[in-house]
């Protein structure tokens, strides 16, 4: 009986010691690593929610590039960071995928991690370097049968989603193209802008700006309909039925952080992504806004996973 309730004193301690912690929480500024360099699709999610992130919780919100294998050392980091809500992670969607292709993480995608919320998504679009001849999927295509090997395309490396795409289409026509993987989309970008790689997927708040400042030329869009931002481009299934392309952005903290901040870090994202100024720079940029449930975003991981570990399988996916 003694062990009891000396065991029932000890749980009430417990959670009025996690409730007063969460009552004072956050008691310092909030790190927002994103594993990413700085200039690409997480980073910009990342500086555009920052500030009113660090409104709302009265504490200035940080944002650390921590870049390098396909998002998985900034993720590695985070894992390891103490779960007390003052570790906030963005990941792209290699999140999903980086346990189907690195042996030693260091960290579990789903069980290292408390999933907070899906941020934004975003489709992909397949762009061009000004001097690489075809303007459409239809002459990629054809040229890249004509010149098997000799297109290249450019990604943030081995199973991300822009690179599982360019095997889609790759596989889809029957066409052999050449893989240049980089470290993020701001290098990739710097040198589809510069000629030295012929095409890519990208995200379309990548791709906009330098589509429109004539840098680079968009053949299509992976979206079902065309977008508002760039009218006059096709969508990618105009040609290829049912093709579709996308990119997302999603928060993680620690495994183990207490549910009320994983709550009040929920509720802090939710109100800055419905903040009329933030939606309007997202929009305009290319993203859709969602600001999902923490278990409905773990769900859309999983699956994520699920969908991409055929392909994976299928093109015999590996990090070099």
């Amino acid at each position: 009986m003694k062990r009891v309730v000396l065991a029932a004193a000890t749980l009430i301690s417990c959670l009025t010691a996690a409730f007063a912690w969460a009552q004072t929480y956050p008691s310092k500024s909030i790190r927002l690593i994103v594993p990413w360099p700085a200039g690409g699709t997480v980073d910009g999610v990342a500086r555009v929610l920052a500030p009113s992130l660090a409104v709302g919780l009265g504490r200035p919100v940080l944002v650390e590039n921590k870049a390098g294998a396909g998002g998985s050392i900034g993720e590695a980091e985070a894992a390891k960071a103490s779960p007390d809500g003052h570790t906030l992670l963005f990941v792209f969607d290699t999140h999903a995928v980086n346990h189907l292709l690195y042996k030693n993480l260091g960290y579990d995608p789903f069980k290292s991690f408390e999933h907070v919320s899906l941020l934004v998504t975003s489709p992909q679009a397949l762009v061009a370097a000004t001097n690489f001849a075809p303007s459409s999927v239809a002459e990629l295509v054809g040229y890249a049968r004509a010149n098997p090997g000799k297109v290249t395309y450019a990604t943030v490396g081995a199973g991300s989603s822009n690179h599982l795409n360019a095997l889609l289409l790759a596989g889809r026509t029957g066409v052999e193209m050449t893989h240049v993987p980089y470290k993020g989309g701001a290098p990739m970008m710097t040198d589809l802008v510069g000629g030295q790689v012929n095409v890519m997927f990208v995200s379309a708040p990548q791709a906009i700006p330098q589509v429109k400042a004539g840098r680079i030329k968009a053949l299509a869009i992976g979206s079902a309909r065309r977008i508002p931002q760039l009218p006059d481009t096709p969508t990618v299934a105009e040609t290829l039925p049912g093709f579709a392309a996308q990119s997302w952005v999603g928060a993680l903290v620690p495994a183990g952080t207490p549910k009320e901040i994983v709550a009040r870090l929920h509720g802090e994202l939710a109100r800055a992504l419905g903040a009329e100024e933030v939606r309007g720079k997202l929009a305009a940029q290319g993203f859709d806004v969602v600001g999902s449930a923490p278990e409905v975003f773990l769900a859309f991981a999983h699956a994520e996973s699920d969908k991409w570990a055929k392909v994976i399988r299928d093109f015999q996916v590996r990090v070099e």
